[in-house]
């Protein structure tokens, strides 16, 4: 009888336990990055790119303050890889500079200066 109850514990808490871990995994969290961007052109870029990379749920860009706010899964990436991801598509993200050769390719709109 003993054995039974030890058994049926030990159950209840490695099904309890997984649960848990399955709740947790699906929690998100939000960065928001200062970017470079400049127009709606970037705005689409930015979240289309987004829409691809790892662990991301949502993003949305807001073009007026050029503030990009990214809901993602913490199991799945970081701030700073959501930021090397920015910096990758041609915008500076917060202190890190773009990358030169993804900047170079984006159009005069959307480039640091560029006409709207």
């Amino acid at each position: 009888m003993k054995n039974l109850i030890v058994v049926l514990a030990v159950a209840i808490f490695s099904v309890t336990g997984v649960k848990l871990k399955a709740q947790s995994s699906r929690e998100t969290k939000k960065v928001e990055i200062k970017t470079s961007s400049q127009c709606e052109m970037c705005k689409e870029r930015l979240e289309k790119a987004f829409a691809y990379e790892k662990g991301v749920k949502s993003s949305e860009l807001d073009v007026e303050t050029a503030v990009f706010t990214v809901e993602y899964l913490p199991n799945k990436t970081t701030p700073e890889k959501l930021q090397l991801a920015v910096t990758k598509i041609g915008y500076d993200a917060d202190s890190l500079k773009a990358d030169e050769k993804a900047y170079n390719k984006l159009p005069g709109c959307c480039q640091k200066g560029g006409m709207h």
